[in-house]
């Protein structure tokens, strides 16, 4: 009898990829405003530079909707994989944002960054080694 652990686990990857896509969504959208942020702007985020970090946070948020509905709709699922690299690099991109503007940037962008970027990675390998499996199953003679 085979084991149900991969499938187990495989089902919650998915449920902390939907967890991680919801949290990435409502966290960016709720930056816009000063009460429901879940980050902190640093005092020295006032005027442009405050808004142009809120704004590339709601351009994050419709990117993600629309690369969620362009993989689902393609059943390319694997693709997310680059899409949680690039959201890990953002920490990276984070701390170049400050480094030039001489602020500091809420250190709880860079876990939210990790936490989804890395949720991302593991729902797209999961879908490529299932993908994976699938393939191999078909492709045998017998």
């Amino acid at each position: 009898m085979p084991s149900k652990s991969p499938t187990v686990l495989k089902g919650l990857v998915e449920i902390n990829f939907y967890v991680s896509v919801a949290v990435l969504i409502a966290g960016c959208v709720l930056s816009v405003s000063e009460d429901a942020s879940f980050f902190e702007f640093n005092v020295d985020l006032y005027g442009p530079l405050a808004n142009n970090l809120r704004m590339i946070l709601v351009y994050l948020a419709l990117t993600e909707v629309f690369l969620c509905i362009g993989c689902f709709l393609l059943r390319k699922s694997h693709f997310f994989i680059l899409i949680g690299l690039s959201l890990v690099m953002m920490i990276g991109s984070l701390e170049i944002y400050g480094m030039i503007n001489g602020i500091e940037v809420d250190p709880d962008l860079s876990i939210f960054f990790a936490y989804t970027g890395l949720s991302h990675i593991a729902f797209g390998l999961s879908a490529y080694f299932s993908n994976e499996k699938n393939i191999n199953v078909k492709t045998k003679p017998y």
